[in-house]
C-alpha cells in the first residue's frame, strides 16, 4: 500500500516536502494553519517591504527555476508568486488542507514495529479529526515564536513609549519625526533601522556584539551568492582556518572600516546595502547593549543616555518549539535540538519522523529544505538507511563543537549551517552530489561550471534519484537569466567579448593571488 505522509506546514518547505512524496510515489497530506501558502513570506507576516537577501537562482527549487524576467533580488510578494507558480506547475494544493491546525502528533502503540504515527488536527470551525499516516515531515521552519527577552532589560514596564518585536512592525508610516531605538543588528534589525531612519528623527541601533556588513552586489554588480564557487570553498579548506577568516575580513572592510562605524568585534554576517549610507549620513547611531529604561529615556552600556524615546523594536530572533509533539522525541532547549543532520531525531525506533527547514544557513533556506526532504522520503521508503543510534548522535556532538568554536554561544547560531558544504553532504546520502573529476573528464565544459561558477541547486538534478533533464540547459543559462531584469533599456555600447563565466573566473584568480600576497 502506498504509505501516507503527513505534512505540516505549506511555506516552502511544506511544498518541497509535498513534491518529493509525490516524486517517491508517497501520499502526502498537508495541514496548514493559514488559509494561504506560503509560510513566512505572507504580508501579514513579515514587514511590507521586504526584499530576500539570496538572489533567485541559487534560492529556486531544482528543478523550476525561477522566470527570467523576475529581478534577482526579490520582494515577498513576488517570492509567493514564484510558490503558486511552483504549486500550480506540480498541482500540489490538492494535497493541502487549509485552515487545519495539528494538535498533536503522537507515537502509535505498535510504533517499533509499524513506525506510525498519530495525528489529531482541529479546522476552522472547531472540529478534530484523528489520522493515521506512516511517516510525518515537520515544515514550521524556526520563525515560530518571536523571542521577546523582557527579563534583559531592567525598566521596559517603565518606558513610556511603545515596544514590540520586529515580527509585528509593519510601516515606518507611524513613526515620522519620532525617535526610534532598534535592538538587533541581525537581517531584520539592520532593514528596519534602515527603513525607519528614512522618516523618524533619529534611529539608535543598539547592539551587544556588531556585525560584518554585507552587499547584495558585489564585485562587477554581480549578486553576491553567486560568487560564492566550489573553488572558493576548497581554498577556505585548505587554507588555514585563521587565514581564510582574516582575509575574507578584510576584504568586507575594504568597503568601509567596520571599527571606525562601531561595527566590531563582528561575529556574524548581515545582508543590509543601506545601513552604511544612513551611519554615514548620521540617521542611524551604533549604541552598544541597554542598561536599562526610565519612563521614556534609554540608557545604554556606555552610560549615554537618550531622552524622548517613542518606539523600541525588538529585533531579538525566534525561538523554535514543536508543541504537538512530545518532549522526549525531539527535545529542545535554548534553541538546541538532538537531530541528525538536523534532520532526523536519532534515538527513535524507526526513521519515520523529519524536521525539514530547521536551519539557518549561510545561503538560501529553500534548496536546503528540498534536499532534506529528498533525502528524508528516500529514508522513509526504506531505499536509505541511517546509521547507528551511537553514531548519529556523535554526529550531532561533532556538528555542535564546530559551531562553539566557530561562533560566540548564542541562540542565533545553533542551526548555522555552510550552504554548499551542507547541500553536498545530504546529496551525498541521496546519491545526487555532482562528481566533478568524472564531469571534468567526460563534460569538461559542464564540470568547469560546476568548479568555477555558482553552486546553484541545479547541480544537484544531474544526476541520481530525482534526475532532471533540464539540469545541465538551466546551469548553461543561469547568467542569462541573472542579467535578463537587468536589461530594460536599449543599450548601443559594443558588448565586451568576454562573458560572465570568464569574469567569475578572472575574480576566482584574483582571489587566490590577494590570498597568496596574505601569506
Amino acid at each position: 500500500m502506498t504509505r501516507r505522509v503527513a505534512v505540516i506546514g505549506g511555506g516552502s518547505s511544506g511544498l518541497a516536502s509535498i513534491k518529493t512524496c509525490l516524486d517517491e510515489g508517497l501520499q502526502p497530506v498537508c495541514f496548514e494553519s493559514s488559509d494561504d501558502i506560503g509560510g513566512l513570506w505572507k504580508f501579514k507576516v513579515i514587514y511590507q517591504s521586504v526584499i530576500i537577501n539570496t538572489s533567485k537562482e541559487m534560492m529556486c527549487f531544482s528543478d523550476f527555476p525561477i522566470p527570467a524576467h523576475y529581478p534577482n533580488y526579490m520582494h515577498n510578494s513576488l517570492i509567493v508568486d514564484y510558490f503558486r507558480m511552483f504549486a500550480d506547475r506540480f498541482q500540489l494544493t490538492r494535497h493541502i488542507r487549509f485552515n487545519t491546525k495539528v494538535l498533536q502528533v503522537k507515537q502509535r502503540s505498535d510504533f517499533s514495529r509499524s513506525g506510525q504515527w498519530d495525528v489529531e488536527t482541529e479546522n476552522k470551525d472547531g472540529e478534530k479529526e484523528k489520522h493515521i499516516f506512516d511517516a510525518v515531515m515537520i515544515c514550521i521552519g524556526h520563525h515560530c515564536h518571536p523571542n521577546l527577552p523582557l527579563h534583559d532589560f531592567p525598566g521596559i514596564d517603565s518606558f513610556t513609549g511603545k515596544f514590540f518585536h520586529s515580527r509585528d512592525y509593519k510601516t515606518a508610516d507611524e513613526w515620522r519625526h519620532k525617535k526610534a531605538v532598534v535592538i538587533g543588528i541581525g537581517n531584520s534589525g539592520g532593514d528596519i533601522a534602515v527603513e525607519l531612519s528614512r522618516v523618524t528623527k533619529q534611529v539608535y541601533l543598539s547592539t551587544r556584539r556588531g556585525a560584518w556588513i554585507l552587499n547584495r552586489v558585489s564585485d562587477n554588480g554581480l549578486p553576491r551568492d553567486m560568487l560564492n564557487t566550489r573553488m572558493a570553498i576548497f581554498m577556505r579548506h585548505v587554507l588555514p582556518f585563521g587565514l581564510s577568516c582574516g582575509a575574507a575580513e578584510r576584504k568586507v572592510s575594504r568597503r568601509f572600516d567596520h571599527s571606525l562605524y562601531n561595527l566590531k568585534p563582528a561575529q556574524h554576517p548581515t545582508v543590509n546595502d543601506e545601513l552604511p549610507n544612513r551611519i554615514l549620513s548620521g540617521t542611524v547611531q551604533v549604541k552598544p547593549n541597554i542598561r536599562r529604561f526610565q519612563g521614556s529615556s534609554v540608557e545604554f552600556d556606555d552610560g549615554s543616555v537618550v531622552e524622548d524615546v517613542d518606539l523600541v523594536v525588538f529585533a531579538t530572533g525566534y525561538r523554535f518549539s514543536f508543541p504537538f509533539l512530545a518532549s522526549h522525541v525531539v527535545s529542545v532547549s535554548e534553541n538546541k535540538a538532538s537531530l541528525y543532520k538536523y534532520v532526523f531525531p536519532p534515538e527513535l525506533d524507526r526513521p519515520t519522523l523529519a524536521i525539514i527547514g530547521l536551519v539557518q544557513p549561510l545561503g538560501a533556506i529553500m534548496p536546503i529544505s528540498e534536499m532534506q526532504a529528498r533525502w528524508a522520503t528516500r529514508v522513509f521508503k526504506g531505499c536509505i538507511k541511517l546509521p547507528s543510534a551511537a553514531s548519529m548522535l556523535e554526529d550531532v556532538q561533532c556538528k555542535q563543537e564546530t559551531m562553539a568554536k566557530r561562533y560566540v554561544s548564542s541562540q542565533r547560531h545553533t542551526i548555522q549551517v555552510d550552504y554548499i558544504s551542507y547541500m553536498d553532504e545530504i546529496a551525498e546520502l541521496v546519491g545526487v552530489r555532482p562528481s566533478l573529476p568524472r564531469l571534468l573528464l567526460t563534460d569538461p565544459r559542464l564540470g568547469l561550471n560546476l568548479m568555477f561558477g555558482p553552486c546553484t541547486p541545479y547541480q544537484y538534478r544531474l544526476r541520481g534519484p530525482g534526475k532532471w533533464a533540464g539540469a545541465r540547459q538551466a546551469i548553461f543559462t543561469q547568467w542569462e537569466r541573472v542579467a535578463r531584469p537587468m536589461q530594460t533599456r536599449p543599450c548601443h555600447d559594443p558588448k565586451p567579448e568576454r562573458s560572465l563565466k570568464w569574469l567569475l573566473c578572472s575574480h576566482f584568480l584574483k582571489c587566490v593571488l590577494w590570498l597568496h600576497l596574505q601569506c
